[in-house]
């Protein structure tokens, strides 16, 4: 799949995704999505605790514009300690590669990171611009996925945000929240 089409007299390049994910067959699941939706995205099964050793050399290699990080995740006393990095199965791994990720020259790569349950909070603060879970609820697996896909899809001109995601993702805000970023796509007139 490339991220350019050309039509008449204008090519239009769609945003570049690189995807982490700890669950081999979520991977396979990802590329099939990534593929349905029209986008080129190089989708890695790397696990969770692995993704921050090797984030870095694959944006150095692939040069992504939008960068997705999950896997699983899970608060592991439900319910308690919503600010304890150690009560989450894999938020501080998710974290940590985020954190990997914004240390590259990639200034203005589009972060999504975390998974269901994970520490939303801790996330955002590490430099993703969209994250899961504000509400500590289970996510469906395609949410990371259409907002990766809306990002790459949208006009460079063009500031996404939740809400113009939202109606598209199972639970809304309740599963997924952020900053927002700029769409990826870019027209270009011969």
């Amino acid at each position: 799949m490339n991220n350019v089409e050309k039509e008449d007299n204008t090519i239009i390049y769609t945003g570049k995704i690189l995807h982490l994910d700890g669950d081999r067959k979520y991977s396979e699941k990802s590329k099939m999505f990534y593929k349905k939706m029209g986008v080129e995205a190089i989708v890695r099964n790397i696990s969770e605790n692995r993704q921050a050793n090797y984030v870095e050399a694959l944006i150095e290699k692939y040069n992504p514009d939008i960068l997705v990080v999950t896997g699983h995740d899970k608060m592991l006393r439900l319910g308690k300690a919503y600010e304890d990095i150690y009560n989450y199965k894999n938020s501080k791994y998710f974290v940590q590669t985020v954190k990997n990720a914004r240390k590259t020259d990639k200034k203005d790569l589009v972060i999504f990171a975390g998974a269901c349950q994970s520490y939303y909070e801790a996330l955002m603060s590490a430099g993703a611009n969209f994250a899961s879970s504000p509400a500590r609820i289970l996510i469906d697996f395609k949410d990371p996925l259409i907002v990766a896909s809306k990002v790459a899809l949208t006009d460079e001109k063009k500031y996404l945000t939740i809400t113009d995601i939202e109606g598209d993702l199972r639970d809304g805000e309740r599963g997924i929240n952020g900053i927002g970023a700029l769409g990826k796509r870019k027209i270009l007139t011969l």
